[in-house]
């Protein structure tokens, strides 16, 4: 009998096919599970049974502080890996640096994620998806029982791939981030590669299949851009590179210093969870643009349905809030925050450009596009990655040069001031504190 590790690359490739369609499938219902909870959020203070307004304020801070306290104290108590995105968990198992159990990190990540999200912390799904689907990546080698390494992470950098596409509905931007931002760890191959496109594929396809294929953003169409223009998003891209140096930094740093925090006692991370998860989900249903992943808030952004100085005031909020919010160690992601970030820079620079040269008419969607793939770009470093993805999710393709412009800009001035990689530098700076034990 011929062992799975000894089989030709097109049993791979059908591994690879039910990766993605595992992930699409897993990531579809934690969006819909997520959806749920979002919407009893949302309306909770207009269909509560009490008639106190302090007494509906009390309740809401009290349930969503229980879903962070619960949420912390599964990643704590059972799956560590499990905190902040995880896409540094997966970098660091496709290098063999660190470990993948994913009978643990499957519902830490799903049950987790789903309270501290659904709590109205600042944080994306685009992280819990993707950890999600590097496990059930190495849940199906496992249960093959793989032996070779390099198909064991050739279906873990599928799943990731496939959690990428299925938490923003775009393929090519999965398959994108695999090649761009995991090219130090995951070995190319033409059939490792095939595997990431069929993987990434079949998770696009059971997305759409249960969730549709409509876009996860709908906002105006941006209009074309002159070429006297595009000077100006060269400028851009220097703005964000600056703002994701800066915000790098402060992750980096409060992660750090909440990490020691957390050795003190071992209920200051539920308590921490608690604290936060209270706070932000009380602002999510009184304020709301001031508390959630941010999608919520980029459509009314990009309509102009904020002046300038208050939407100063939200970004400022909203900026603070995310570094603390993702350094705190929560199982969520910071790409839907990011953009959200970008939106709103971009439409704050839209409004100082319109009223410098009126003569360019640009409108504001097209500003937010550029800015939320740029502050991508500088923060992440996977410029590609961020044009396609933004691309994808706003059909923003007649952006395309402005687009490089901004990202290319953005990423110049990132590593000018020597800023790395968040990915990176969150990994780099777990391996030191492991081997510092």
């Amino acid at each position: 009998m011929i062992s799975w590790q000894n089989r030709s690359p097109f049993f791979i490739l059908i591994l690879a096919a039910i990766v993605g369609a595992l992930t699409g499938m897993l990531g579809s219902i934690f969006q819909i599970s997520l959806n749920v909870i979002i919407d009893w959020h949302q309306n909770f203070l207009k269909d509560s049974f009490t008639s106190s307004k302090y007494l509906n304020y009390f309740l809401i801070f009290i349930i969503t502080a229980i879903m962070g306290a619960f949420s912390y104290f599964l990643v704590q108590r059972y799956a560590p890996e499990s905190s902040g995105s995880g896409i540094p968990e997966v970098e660091g198992a496709l290098i063999d640096l660190r470990p993948i159990r994913w009978w643990r990190v499957l519902p830490v990540k799903f049950f987790g994620g789903i309270a501290a999200l659904g709590s109205g912390m600042i944080l994306g799904r685009e992280g819990p998806t993707v950890q999600i689907g590097a496990n059930l990546g190495k849940m199906v080698s496992d249960t093959c029982k793989l032996k070779n390494k390099e198909s064991q992470h050739t279906l873990i950098a599928t799943g990731a791939g496939a959690g990428i596409t299925t938490a923003f509905n775009a393929p090519l931007g999965g398959i994108l981030f695999i090649i761009e931002e995991m090219h130090d760890e995951f070995t190319y191959t033409k059939s490792s590669i095939k595997a990431v496109l069929v993987g990434c594929i079949t998770a696009c396809i059971t997305y759409q299949l249960i969730i549709g294929n409509a876009s996860i953003l709908t906002i105006p169409a941006p209009n074309s851009v002159s070429l006297n223009s595009l000077w100006i998003f060269i400028f851009l891209g220097l703005i964000l590179g600056i703002i994701g140096s800066f915000s790098n930094f402060l992750i980096l740093h409060t992660r750090s210093y909440l990490a020691n925090f957390y050795k003190k006692n071992n209920y200051n991370i539920i308590l921490t969870g608690a604290i936060l998860a209270g706070i932000f989900g009380l602002l999510y249903s009184v304020i709301s643009q001031l508390a959630g992943d941010g999608f919520n808030i980029i459509p009314k952004v990009v309509d102009g349905l904020y002046a300038f100085y208050p939407l100063l005031l939200i970004f400022v909020f909203r900026f603070f809030a995310t570094i603390i919010c993702f350094g705190s160690g929560a199982p969520g992601g910071i790409f839907s925050p990011t953009m959200a970030l970008g939106a709103i820079i971009g439409v704050l620079f839209g409004f100082i450009i319109q009223n410098i040269f009126p003569s360019y008419d640009i409108n504001l969607s097209s500003y937010a596009i550029l800015a939320m793939a740029g502050l991508f770009a500088s923060t992440i470093r996977a410029p590609l990655t961020g044009i396609v993805i933004i691309m994808e999710m706003t059909n923003g393709y007649m952006l395309i040069l402005p687009l490089i412009l901004t990202c290319v800009s953005a990423t110049f001035i990132a590593q000018t001031l020597g800023s790395s990689p968040l990915y990176s530098a969150i990994l780099q700076n777990t391996l030191q504190s492991k081997n510092s034990e």
